[in-house]
């Protein structure tokens, strides 16, 4: 019999007694449960659970409402996403000013590329207003006039655009765990460095005062760590002799944009999943389609030798 795997996510305050209400509920329906990860941060409890629906002994409509009802009695948020679900692929884009990412992936949705729908684009300005406004994407602002950003709001949009994929096109502003722990691997973001290298704000800057003569940037899923997210996809270039800040942003940002697109792509293709905190391809993958790092024609131009215990061997019997 194969499997079916189904998602549940459990997010809200912890509690004495949850976990075991909700595997109870489980085994109830004949549900088995393949694996299960939780974790506290910041007050906040998140179970994950993938489990095997194949032969459970009710519809998926009759555990919906089971669990429902188990989250309003528990006081807490309990998601479940069966095969069917995942194939939704709707995209929110989270911005603030800067646009270039936005537009990358704008172009490739025009284009037919990204194989699924960018339904919103929120942000913590509204600046980039007017670009979700041509290509026809309901723009929400959910800043106020400092920008932060109001995160019950944001919650609230996710849910009612069916978000299945949250891309962070320089969205300048930490999800906390509130969110993290709801779209667990489910949202990229892009960073201006070659992680792990100069997390943080300002990483260009950050480039510039180490003096690196070879910048770059990240795309990454989040978590709860700050710029520690599994890294998806790299891009690198070298730095000009006496470049400033606004030279290396300059020369980053087309590869913000390349990484980002490569890394939702990725995500789409369902070629990578997550393994002990990195990304793995998958067995199936062509990695002739993608470019992860590097490009082939740098590639070729690095030395392949000499390497330890490979060179010629300089015997004195000879």
């Amino acid at each position: 019999m194969s499997q079916e795997l189904t998602e549940l996510t459990v997010v809200g305050e912890d509690k004495t007694g949850l976990i075991a209400r909700v595997t109870t509920l489980l085994f109830e329906r004949d549900i088995n449960i393949e694996d299960l990860d939780q974790a506290v941060r910041d007050g906040v409890f998140r179970m994950t659970m993938h489990v095997d629906t194949a032969e459970m002994t009710c519809e998926p409509e009759d555990l919906r409402e089971a669990l429902d009802e188990l989250s309003d009695d528990l006081g807490v948020d309990i998601q479940v996403r069966f095969p069917g679900d995942r194939e939704t692929r709707t995209i929110a884009v989270l911005v603030t000013k800067e646009s270039h990412c936005l537009e990358a992936l704008f172009e490739a949705w025009a284009d037919g590329e990204l194989g699924a729908e960018i339904s919103v684009i929120v942000g913590n300005h509204d600046d980039l207003e007017p670009l979700a406004e041509h290509y026809g994407v309901d723009f929400h602002d959910i800043g106020d006039e400092k920008g932060t950003p109001d995160e019950e709001e944001l919650l609230d949009v996710l849910e009612e655009y069916d978000t299945d994929l949250i891309v962070l096109a320089r969205y300048m502003r930490i999800l906390s765990p509130n969110v993290v722990f709801r779209y667990e691997d489910r949202i990229i973001n892009i960073h201006p460095s070659l992680l792990p290298a100069f997390p943080g704000a300002e990483a260009y800057r950050q480039a510039r005062e180490e003096g690196v003569r070879v910048a770059g940037v990240t795309a990454h899923y989040v978590t709860t760590d700050l710029d520690q997210g599994p890294i998806i996809t790299q891009r690198a270039f070298n730095v000009p002799a006496g470049a400033d800040v606004e030279e290396l942003e300059r020369l980053g940002q087309p590869l913000e944009a390349d990484a980002l697109l490569e890394a939702v792509q990725l995500h789409l293709d369902n070629a990578v999943s997550v393994y002990h905190g990195r990304t793995e391809l998958r067995d199936e993958v062509d990695v002739d389609e993608y470019q992860f790092g590097l490009p082939e024609p740098v590639d070729n131009l690095l030395p392949d030798r000499p390497v330890d215990g490979l060179g010629d061997v300089v015997s004195g019997d000879d």
